[in-house]
């Protein structure tokens, strides 16, 4: 299923796009209100071959994709790959260390709140988990920049500010991290929200079956019942929420993108719908696609790990 759902999404974004109004040779040179003159404007849309049919064009578009050549972008004029490279590494980064904290946080106090159930630690998680689903990872964002900026005014007598130029981390990690720790930090506790209860309700449900009551009679630790028997049954849904997390924070950090200052895929999707760059539009929607079908398909091949009863042949 991976080829059609790869050329379904291709067909939708290609025509969907040209269904946008406006033209992106007359807002490169008529910018807003100004006048541009109708033949520089018939050049243009030559020179990006928007002039030929849009089954021709989409033909092109496909054929680009399966050669690994994304074309040239309608905006800037360089090419698509140097404009997603100098992003996709930091991107990329930020979706690691976020579904890094997510796991670190849902796992552990899933598993508490599901064996103390009912109890006032399960309360207390259950909390937490809700207040991270109901808090939107930008606005705890800017409560960690003013944190931040009292906290080290109070300490230190000046405030500091994390950097806001990108350094990758083989060159310099404490400037690295100093600077996207603290997206990852506020999106991660957004998202370990949501796998912390879905860790306790899978949880929960597999403590009721059987084989669970059988290990018990058989005199085995709790702690064995849990970590050996249990918690792995039970990771399969949480295992899909996480991916399917890891894959749209590839492209969906627009807003925390602009609150930490980042020059990521969210703020190039902006960009580019905002210019009308159809090249440049189509290719991240099928970068993002490209990434989900991936991790859907990784996910696929986990579970035979994960569950004994499945096997794929």
């Amino acid at each position: 299923m991976m080829i059609p759902t790869l050329l379904g999404a291709a067909v939708f974004v290609f025509f969907l796009l040209r269904m946008i109004p406006g033209d992106v040779c007359e807002l490169r040179l008529a910018g807003t209100g100004l006048y541009a003159d109708p033949a520089e404007i018939l050049l243009c849309q030559k020179n990006l071959g928007l002039d030929q049919p849009l089954f021709g064009q989409f033909i092109d578009f496909i054929v680009g994709y399966a050669k690994f050549d994304l074309g040239i972008s309608m905006w800037t004029g360089s090419p698509i790959t140097e404009e997603i490279g100098l992003r996709f590494e930091l991107s990329l980064q930020v979706a690691i260390m976020a579904t890094l904290v997510a796991v670190l946080i849902a796992i552990p106090l899933g598993v508490i709140s599901a064996v103390k159930q009912n109890t006032w630690i399960d309360y207390v998680v259950r909390t937490f988990s809700i207040a991270g689903i109901a808090m939107p990872s930008f606005w705890l964002g800017i409560l960690i920049i003013l944190g931040l900026l009292i906290g080290t005014q109070a300490v230190f007598g000046e405030p500091w500010m994390p950097p806001i130029d990108y350094v990758p981390i083989w060159e310099d990690p404490m400037r690295n991290l100093s600077q996207l720790i603290w997206p990852a930090v506020a999106t991660g506790y957004r998202y370990s929200a949501v796998a912390t209860r879905m860790t306790r309700s899978a949880l929960l449900e597999v403590l009721r079956e059987d084989y669970v009551r059988t290990a018990r009679a058989k005199g085995l630790a709790e702690k064995i019942i849990i970590n050996r028997h249990a918690l792995k049954n039970a990771l399969l849904p949480v295992v899909t929420i996480i991916a399917i997390e890891f894959a749209f924070l590839m492209g969906g950090l627009v807003v925390t993108e602009q609150v930490f200052n980042l020059n990521g895929l969210g703020k190039l999707f902006v960009e580019s719908v905002g210019s009308q760059d159809y090249s440049m539009t189509q290719q991240l929607v099928m970068l993002v696609v490209l990434i989900f079908v991936m991790t859907n398909f990784l996910i696929d091949i986990m579970y035979a790990w994960l569950d004994p009863r499945i096997r794929y042949s």
